[in-house]
Parts: structure tokens; C-alpha cells; sequence
């Protein structure tokens, strides 16, 4: 009964996972893992027949509800913990996934007049439906010389909040007018566990363009429609608290429900790769933390505000009181592997890896370690859904060159690999220029901690030491922290962040140190990357947005086809 205990929920793309952590060790007792029934949906509504537009990206909000409700009681009978020892909570949450609300902060999907409006649902990070809108905002940002858009890089990305909230009013005005509220999904949850509103600053800062001291850019807002001009005052109203603070307490019945007391502390919410910072205990200057998962963020903390281009955003206070925050990402990682994996993997490797007891990408990984770099021909670039950063466009999509009828399956999973590296390399060197050196790594999520070939590719393209989480729960470790911290010194949590990291973080000892013959080779492939990626990335050639557009037009015309069928 002496021990006390945080719970860390951390929901990703696909999944939502659940884990108990011994607040003076930083030991998980217990974890439990939901996959989400209805997943990404980007095809066609549940129930639906109607097909969806190319590059929505939906999710069921009901899916994050089924992640509390099995995965908490689980992880807690695994973890042989009664509730009193539980002395706090936290949430991260893959951003920025929107849900709209009605005023009781209901999903609008759940009522049965919006189930089949794809607007109503929760819209995940990577929904890449309002490019258009993205492509005006930015022209008109850019053209009123916005002071904000500085610490974003200098554009505003398709991934954000504020775009998909101009979407709704342009797309679905109905279903604007009926929401009550826009919730970053991570605030919703919290809502859910509190049954009060609370958003995150590092949500609102990093997706919406709040700032600590001027809020949000209203001026902008009212530049791009008045009904946009009113969003601070009517969907995105709400008080924010600073991460690291304690949001409430956790309602009655989840308490009753769960065997936890009502006294429970529950943290302001946390995007999922900011946290990862936190269980990693990544507070030093110089070290960059990336997130390897479904994408990709790198971030990075510094006591400098600087204007960095291409970069995602800066927030102050955003992670660590006191410290800026800067972020970058990779629009698609994991999700470029699962798609070869689907798609492009022959039957007979999915044998062999079968008859050898291995997944496929532990087969392929196998496979590839006989290849040096540089051997296999091919170069890659990996916009497979779009660039993030530092080029920050949609429209951009993956291609592959090299290939002769000699190329086999594990020389093309290599080079997809060091596509991802490359594009991470890419990053660093903004952070560079705009005076935020990196000189360590450190990597977590289920990719590093699966695939030793994959983390020292990584090392030699950067030329980098990277160090890896010692478990694939880093984030979720990191909301159990933020549990601790809200829960106090005086229910036997922390005071600070920076206490609970030192007792927590999961780091691995091990070291990933780059192999210099290896360096310079990849060295001449980055090369013909930047070439690569300035030819068609940077308006030389405009090609993969001209077949993109060919795509679009061809999925419109097939939708008035259908609409005059009798």
C-alpha cells in the first residue's frame, strides 16, 4: 500500500493504449492496448454507402470511449493495484484530431441527424481535406503579413486546427452552425474524465495559433470570414491551462466505475509526441526527440525564441514551464512501411516470414542487413502523404527511382527507410540554420524499438548518437507523468515536471553511434535527395500535383455521374 501509481493514456492513429507506472520507479505494472473498431475512415461513413473524398481522414469518437472503459480496468488487473494507490492520471492525443460538439460536448456524430455527415466526425491529424481552404489561408496570411506565422514556419499547414474549422463553415455551413464547440480530441477526453472543458495550451499553441500573451490571432480570424472572425468567442471558447497543471478531478461515475477514488487528479492534456519528450526526460539543449509512428514529429526545446522556417511551430511554455518548444514533422513513417506491407510486399516473402516465425518487417529487416548502403540502387522520396516540413505541402506524394526488374522487395523496404532518414535530416538542418543545433537523438515508438537496422540508418544519415526508449510506451509514460504533477507532492506526486522525468523517463542505456564509412556514403545519396526533393518539391517540376489534380477532377466527375443516375 506504500506504492503509489500514475495512469497514462496515450490514443495514436490506430489505437489507444493504457498504462500503470510506479511513480517512484518509472516501472509499468500494467498495460492494455484497444485498437479502434472503425479505425481510420477515409473510404466510406459507418452504415454508409456514400463513398468519401480522396484524403479524408476520419475517426469514430465512440473508439476513444471504448479505450477508457476496457483498457483502464485491464491495465489495472494486470498491474494487481487498488484504486487509493492511483493518485493521478493523464491523456495525450495524436494532433490535431477536431471533433465538433454540441454544448453538452457530445460528438455530433453521435446524434442520429448527423451520422451521415462526414463533417460531424472527428477529424484526425492527417485529414487532408482542406487543402484548398489551407492554400487561401496562407495566401492571405502571407499577403496581411501576419506576425504569427513566423513561429510556424512561415505556413500554415493542412494538419491544424484552423483549417478544418474553415472547411465545416464552407463545406457543411449546417454543420458549423449546429456545433456548439471545436475540441482538440485530447481536451474532449478530458472533458470526458472531468466533465468539464479544459483546453491544453500546447494543443491550442501549436495548432490553433495561440500565444500565451496576445491569445489568438483574431485580427486573422476576421480577415477570413466573420464567421471564422468569431471562432475565440463561440467554438473555440473554453479556459486553457498550461500542461503540467491539473485540469480536475476525475467525475463520480468513472470513478465508481473503475474503482478509482473521486479525488483522483486529472492532468491538462498533451499532444502524443510532445509527451514522448517527457518520458524520454529529454529537457537538455542540443536534443532532439523524435516520435517514430504512424509520422513522424521532431521536437525540440530550447530557452531561445527563434523564428524557424518550415518548422511546424514553436510555443513557449508548450512542453516544459519556463522553455520553448519547437516542432517539426513527417506526414508519414510507420503509415509508408504498412502501405508497402499491404501493397507491394509478393506473396513469397509473406511465406518465408511466415515459415521463419517472423512478422514481415522483421523478415525484410533480416534480409537487408546483408545490403550496404548505397547498394541497392534506389532513392526514394517519402511524401507519401504529403510533406509536413520543411516544405509544408499537401499535394506532394511519394515516388520511387532506381528500379530495374533485378530490384527485390528488401532493397526497396531499405531505401524507403532511408527515405524517412533523409526527410529527417532535412528537418535538422532548418532547426540549424534557424540557430537550434542538434547533437543527440533520441527515438521512440514502436519502429526504433523494433528495428536495430532502422534506428543506425538514422545515426549514419545524421551523424548523430541516437538513444532509444527502453519500451514502446514512452507517451503514454509521459501523460502518466503529467498525472504525478497534478497530482502534487501532497498526494505523493511531484512539484515539478523535471522531478517526476528524473524518477520516470524511460530511457535506454544503449547507443546507436553513426559508422563512419557509412556517413560518408549516405552523405552523396542526401545529396541527390535535396536534388530530388528541391526538383519536385519546390516548383521546378510540378508534375505530382498536376497527376494529383487529374485524381481529384476524376473522383468529381464520378460523383455527378452518380447524382444523375435515375
Amino acid at each position: 500500500m506504500n506504492e503509489h501509481f500514475s495512469i497514462g493514456i496515450d490514443f495514436g492513429t490506430d489505437s489507444g493504449r493504457v498504462v500503470i507506472v510506479n511513480v517512484e520507479t518509472g516501472e509499468i505494472v500494467g498495460s492494455d492496448v484497444t485498437s479502434y473498431e472503425h479505425g481510420v475512415i477515409n473510404e466510406n461513413l459507418p452504415e454508409a454507402r456514400m463513398s468519401l473524398p480522396p484524403d479524408y481522414s476520419l475517426q469514430h469518437p465512440q473508439d476513444y470511449l471504448n479505450v477508457l472503459n476496457k483498457s483502464i480496468p485491464v491495465a489495472m488487473s494486470k498491474a494487481d493495484v487498488i484504486g487509493e494507490q492511483i493518485i493521478g492520471m493523464g491523456v495525450d492525443f495524436t494532433s490535431s484530431t477536431m471533433i465538433p460538439t454540441d454544448e453538452n460536448l457530445t460528438p455530433l456524430c453521435f446524434k442520429k441527424e448527423w451520422e451521415d455527415e462526414p463533417h460531424a466526425y472527428a477529424k484526425l491529424w492527417k485529414h487532408h481535406g482542406p487543402s484548398r481552404e489551407t492554400d487561401i489561408l496562407n495566401a492571405l496570411a502571407t499577403g496581411t503579413r501576419q506576425k504569427f506565422l513566423s513561429y510556424y514556419g512561415g505556413s500554415i499547414s493542412v494538419e491544424w486546427m484552423i483549417p478544418k474549422c474553415v472547411e465545416l463553415a464552407e463545406r457543411a455551413p449546417a454543420c458549423y452552425e449546429a456545433a456548439e464547440y471545436f475540441i482538440e480530441a485530447g481536451d474532449w477526453i478530458i472533458s470526458v474524465l472531468t466533465g468539464k472543458l479544459v483546453r491544453s495550451n500546447c494543443a491550442a499553441g501549436f495548432k490553433s495559433f495561440w500565444d500565451k500573451t496576445r491569445g489568438y490571432p483574431t485580427d486573422f480570424f476576421e480577415k477570413i470570414s466573420p464567421v471564422i472572425g468569431q471562432l475565440e468567442h463561440t467554438k473555440l471558447r473554453g479556459e486553457i491551462h498550461q500542461v503540467g497543471t491539473r485540469a480536475g478531478l476525475l467525475h463520480n461515475s468513472y470513478a465508481h466505475s473503475w474503482g478509482l477514488s473521486s479525488e483522483t487528479s486529472v492532468a491538462t492534456s498533451i499532444i502524443d509526441a510532445h509527451s514522448a519528450v517527457l518520458g524520454m526526460g529529454a529537457s537538455e539543449a542540443k536534443t532532439m526527440v523524435m516520435v517514430m509512428g504512424t509520422s513522424t514529429c521532431h521536437i525540440t526545446l530550447s530557452d531561445k525564441k527563434q523564428a524557424v522556417p518550415g518548422i511546424s511551430g514553436m510555443v513557449e511554455d508548450g512542453i516544459i514551464p519556463g522553455l520553448y518548444a519547437y516542432e517539426a514533422g513527417q506526414s508519414a513513417v510507420g503509415d509508408i512501411f504498412a502501405w508497402f506491407k499491404k501493397n507491394q510486399v509478393p506473396a513469397y516473402i509473406e511465406y518465408e516470414a511466415k515459415r521463419e516465425n517472423l512478422d514481415v518487417f522483421s523478415y525484410l529487416e533480416i534480409l537487408s542487413q546483408n545490403i550496404k548502403p548505397g547498394e541497392t540502387g534506389l532513392l526514394a522520396l517519402d511524401w507519401h502523404n504529403g510533406n509536413r516540413s520543411v516544405l509544408n505541402d499537401p499535394n506532394l506524394t511519394g515516388m520511387m527511382i532506381g528500379q530495374t526488374l533485378n530490384t527485390k522487395p528488401e532493397e526497396i523496404f531499405l531505401a524507403l527507410m532511408e527515405a524517412t532518414a533523409f526527410g529527417a535530416k532535412v528537418i535538422m538542418e532548418a532547426y540549424q540554420e534557424g540557430g537550434i543545433p542538434t547533437d543527440t537523438i533520441y527515438a521512440s515508438g514502436g519502429l526504433p524499438a523494433r528495428n536495430k537496422r532502422f534506428v543506425q540508418i538514422y545515426a549514419d544519415v545524421t551523424n548523430c548518437p541516437v538513444r532509444i526508449a527502453s519500451n514502446p510506451y514512452v507517451s503514454a509514460v509521459g501523460a502518466a507523468i503529467l498525472g504525478t504533477v497534478a497530482a502534487g507532492e501532497s498526494q505523493y506526486g511531484y512539484d515539478s515536471l523535471e522531478k517526476a522525468m528524473k524518477h520516470m523517463n524511460q530511457l535506454n542505456e544503449k547507443v546507436y553511434n553513426p559508422i563512419p564509412e557509412n556517413v560518408q556514403i549516405y552523405k552523396e545519396l542526401y545529396n541527390e535527395y535535396r536534388t530530388l526533393s528541391d526538383y519536385f518539391g519546390r516548383g521546378v517540376n510540378n508534375v505530382m500535383k498536376r497527376l494529383k489534380s487529374l485524381k481529384t477532377q476524376s473522383y468529381q466527375n464520378e460523383r455527378e455521374t452518380e447524382t444523375t443516375l435515375p
